[in-house]
């Protein structure tokens, strides 16, 4: 019953490592380069604006182009905070499951092979007592019939 129990448990939790560290390196990487090839482009656009007002008021650029250059540096520069933080995450989600993940394997193991073999001892142990039990009596009345 513990067995068949504690291992489902064990593997959902295997599970969830697996699938965090899944999401971790590969959905939100790739969505934030592509969040970044957005931004860059964008951008770029701004930047593009920028120079073509200043080309066409002979130099002085507007300041809603001047804004619209910042606002998208500043949006690129999260993005790169956050593609900072998820490498960090990265390696840290590693560094410290690693270990425990390798404790529930050996658990994992102990459970598929040694407590396997303990319940069948223990059943061995139950029917010997069992069979001890029904001896007993049948041995202490012949004692005293004679």
């Amino acid at each position: 019953m513990y067995l068949a129990a504690v291992k489902p448990v064990l593997d959902e939790v295997t599970s969830e490592v697996l699938h965090t560290r899944s999401w971790l390196e590969d959905d939100r990487k790739r969505f934030w380069q592509q969040e970044m090839r957005v931004r860059g482009r964008k951008l770029e656009d701004a930047k593009q604006e920028l120079f073509n007002a200043s080309l066409s008021t002979f130099g002085e650029a507007t300041s809603f182009q001047q804004m619209a250059v910042q606002r998208t540096q500043r949006a690129v520069r999260e993005v790169e905070e956050k593609m900072s933080v998820l490498k960090k995450w990265d390696r840290e989600l590693d560094n410290r499951s690693a270990p425990l993940v390798k404790q529930m394997e050996q658990l994992h193991g102990f459970l598929d092979v040694e407590m396997v073999k303990a319940v069948a001892y223990l059943d061995q142990v139950l029917a010997a007592l069992a069979a001890y039990q029904s001896v007993a009596p049948v041995a202490a009345k012949a004692a005293e019939t004679k």
